[in-house]
């Protein structure tokens, strides 16, 4: 992770529905409304990069630098999600299956 978020000021038309959403967040989180809009932002964009993970358009050292976090979090998060990262148990089983003579 980054020690300082580089951050910028970008124009943005919000649907008035997703207003309303951020403030109901910043209310019940006791937060405030712009806190509100980047963690539903957030939240959007942890959705959108573990579904390119999924479908190998990154990789997961670039999801966790998008993300601005861990390969372990991000492992985590497509977990939560039911995406599989990486070899399965059944792609192991078959490796193993394939190179058992080899060994011998």
């Amino acid at each position: 992770m980054s020690e300082a978020r580089s951050t910028r000021p970008y124009p943005l038309r919000i649907p008035e529905n997703l207003m309303e959403l951020a403030e109901a967040k910043s209310h019940s989180e006791r937060t405030d409304r712009s806190t509100a809009l980047r963690q539903l932002m957030y939240a959007g964009a942890e959705d959108y990069v573990v579904t390119l993970l999924e479908q190998g358009r990154v990789s997961s050292g670039k999801a966790a630098e998008l993300l601005d976090t861990t390969v372990h979090r991000v492992h985590e998060l497509a977990r939560a999600r039911g995406v599989e990262i990486g070899a399965s148990v059944e792609d192991y089983r078959r490796s193993r299956e394939s190179t058992s003579g080899l060994l011998e």
